[in-house]
């Protein structure tokens, strides 16, 4: 773990002083970080004005119900996501999580951290940052927890704590990928646990993709059974809603 800390910022060190590529294009561009025809052409469907839950962050429909929170009142308060995820977003979650970039982290979390500052909303002063725990076969395959990288850029732009190591997963669930939304939401029961009281803590909880919020929800439950006062969700990108998911 240390070594893994140490390489974290020693890599964010050295891209922030050199010339770099874009993540996205491979055209000239900043500190490691995307350029400017990239960035706005991930982040520019939250800028739009296309109205969203209030909860979780999903555009919504000309019935302007959430019919994620509608139909499971989620145990998280509220979300903030950087982008959709969809084209050409969606290839930074892929190199990041299939083709295992790791040094593309930071400037996933700069990203991450840019939504946070212009959103309308005001963290709490004393939030702590979790990254969703990745299991056992996702470490092995990967060699790290994308989530996690994401919290650790994250929590350095926020300057807020990050511990990882508050949420544990209780058991090995199935892979989420593979399940449709109703099945997501049985997986994920009691999945998570807290060990530790956090009577009157704010809690945000990081991850890459927010898709149903099942995840998220059970980790809220376990946070707030331990006491949280709030649990927030900070993540990438916000799935678009699928009416024919189940």
């Amino acid at each position: 773990m240390a070594y893994l800390h140490a390489l974290r910022e020693f890599t964010a060190g050295l891209l922030a002083r050199v010339p770099a590529v874009c993540g996205l294009c491979h055209d000239s561009a900043r500190g490691g970080q995307l350029c400017s025809y990239c960035y706005q052409a991930v982040t520019q469907s939250m800028t739009t004005g296309v109205p969203r839950c209030q909860v979780c962050q999903l555009a919504l429909d000309s019935r302007g119900g959430c019919p994620d929170c509608d139909q499971h009142a989620p145990a998280f308060d509220r979300v903030i996501a950087a982008f959709d995820y969809a084209a050409p977003g969606d290839l930074l979650i892929y190199r990041l999580k299939v083709e295992r970039q790791f040094t593309s982290a930071s400037m996933l979390a700069g990203l991450l951290a840019d939504a946070v500052q212009a959103s309308s909303l005001t963290l709490p002063e004393s939030l702590v940052l979790v990254p969703v725990p990745a299991s056992r076969a996702a470490l092995l395959r990967r060699g790290f927890n994308p989530a996690a990288e994401i919290a650790y850029g994250l929590a350095r732009r926020l300057n807020r704590p990050c511990r990882p190591g508050l949420v544990l997963r209780a058991r090995e669930g199935a892979k989420q990928s593979q399940l449709g939304r109703l099945a997501r939401m049985r997986s994920t029961q009691s999945l998570y646990a807290c060990a530790q009281h956090l009577q009157g803590a704010h809690i945000a909880v990081v991850d890459d993709v927010l898709t149903t919020g099942s995840t998220l929800h059970s980790i809220a439950q376990a946070l707030k059974a331990a006491g949280a006062a709030s649990v927030w969700g900070l993540v990438l990108a916000r799935t678009p809603y699928h009416s024919g998911e189940h």
